[in-house]
């Protein structure tokens, strides 16, 4: 069982930055490859962004390529996710996630799930 807890989320303008945390605890954070996902009211849960285990393979969808940043650090049981020039597109609740040994955006892939932080753009 892995725990994840997610923190950073908040009301940020247009135009602007949020750096989203996930610790995880329970189990050997480094044997996890991690991803970010989120969800807006209505919608379904879209993948946003993973990275492998060691860190050294990331993945993105068009929608946030180039404002988006996923890192971890393995030492703190911690997974990051840097959100830059962030759009009202962009509300939702965030979730990140972890699987054993996968990266990539299919949800069924993930195990552990954690509650989610809400982010929300203004225009």
């Amino acid at each position: 069982q892995v725990q994840l807890v997610e923190s950073g989320g908040g009301l940020v303008q247009a135009g602007g930055s949020l750096r989203l945390s996930c610790v995880g605890s329970g189990r050997t954070f480094s044997n996890y490859a991690m991803g970010w996902f989120r969800q807006a009211p209505g919608k379904e849960r879209d993948f946003v962004a993973g990275i492998s285990r060691s860190g050294d393979h990331t993945l993105y969808p068009d929608s946030v390529k180039g404002r988006f940043t996923i890192s971890r650090d393995n030492d703190k049981n911690t997974v990051y996710l840097q959100m830059g020039s962030l759009k009202p597109e962009d509300t939702a609740v965030y979730y990140c996630a972890a699987s054993r040994t996968y990266n990539g955006p299919l949800i069924a892939n993930y195990e552990f799930w954690g509650q989610g932080t809400q982010v929300t753009v203004s225009s």
